[in-house]
């Protein structure tokens, strides 16, 4: 069973910066494609980005494009999130998610991920 704890969430200034990271355990980690979405109370979980299994391949979604950045470390087993110019609108619990990979798929669509992070809070104030 694979295990996803996001940590690095934090309250911040507009224009800051915060580092999310995403640890996993109990499977294999290069196997997986990843990703972070994020929620806001009493809206849908939505696509933030996401990186296939090697890191070569990234997907944004347009808002946050230019601004954050992906990454992952398949040796430490670690998925990043580096999250630059930060503005309320980025206020959200962020979470990370994995999918076996295998076959087309649709990186930015919710229901392509197996397993999921608790979630770590991301407050921008103004």
């Amino acid at each position: 069973q694979v295990q996803l704890v996001e940590s690095g969430g934090g309250s911040v200034q507009a224009g800051g910066s915060l580092r999310l990271s995403c640890a996993s355990s109990g499977g294999r980690f290069s196997s997986y494609a990843m990703a972070w979405f994020r929620q806001v109370p009493g809206k849908e979980r939505e696509f933030v980005a996401a990186i296939n299994w090697s890191g070569d391949s990234l997907y944004y979604v347009d808002s946050v494009k230019g601004r954050f950045t992906i990454s992952r470390d398949n040796a430490k087993n670690t998925l990043n999130l580096q999250m630059n110019s930060l503005t309320s609108e980025d206020t959200a619990v962020y979470y990370c998610a994995a999918r076996v990979v295998g076959g087309e798929a649709e990186p930015g669509a919710i229901y392509e991920y197996d397993y999921w992070g608790q979630g770590t809070q991301v407050t921008v104030s103004s």
